[in-house]
């Protein structure tokens, strides 16, 4: 075959179209994060009927404004399996514990009555629902522990917002 053949034209036209279009700095459609027309970045997360959350680290820059949407994309009732995203400051594990279990006992929407541990928080959420809150991320650098308070999510619903200094 030869160098010149219109197969191997073709055939290289096409390759390089793919690792051009690979190339590309804009983010994919289904990215968790875009910028809105403010200049706020907004992070999409979605919990689901196995007790997930997509993304389970977020970075930020103290003081950084943010929209965070949460939607549920699971199909079982809110009365089995409802979630929420719900920012606490940085605390011991075991506080953590105790902000889940307390949560459980706390009505529909699942929060402790001491909420001086938590920074934001969505609304309970059932399956088809969303919410959207936006804060600023905290002015201290460090790992600030995120979860949902359904009854029993908080032992593996969870993640960290990492908050880097400007």
């Amino acid at each position: 075959m030869q160098l010149t053949s219109p197969l191997l034209k073709t055939l290289i036209s096409i390759i390089t179209l793919f690792v051009l279009a690979g190339c590309g700095a804009e983010k994919p459609a289904d990215s968790t994060e875009t910028v809105g027309a403010d200049g706020v970045r907004t992070i999409q997360v979605t919990g689901n009927d196995a007790m997930k959350f997509n993304i389970t680290e977020i970075t930020a820059t103290a003081g950084e404004p943010l929209r965070l949407t949460l939607t549920n994309i699971g199909k079982m009732p809110k009365q089995g399996m409802a979630h929420n995203w719900v920012l606490l400051k940085p605390i011991a594990e075991s506080e953590i514990n105790k902000i889940g279990m307390a949560a459980a006992t706390q009505g529909p929407e699942y929060l402790p009555t001491d909420q001086s541990k938590i920074l934001v928080h969505t609304r309970m959420l059932g399956p088809g629902e969303s919410d959207t809150i936006e804060f600023n991320a905290p002015t201290d650098p460090g790992a600030y522990p995120f979860i949902c308070t359904f009854p029993g999510h908080y032992a593996i619903m969870r993640g960290t917002l990492k908050v880097t200094a400007p």
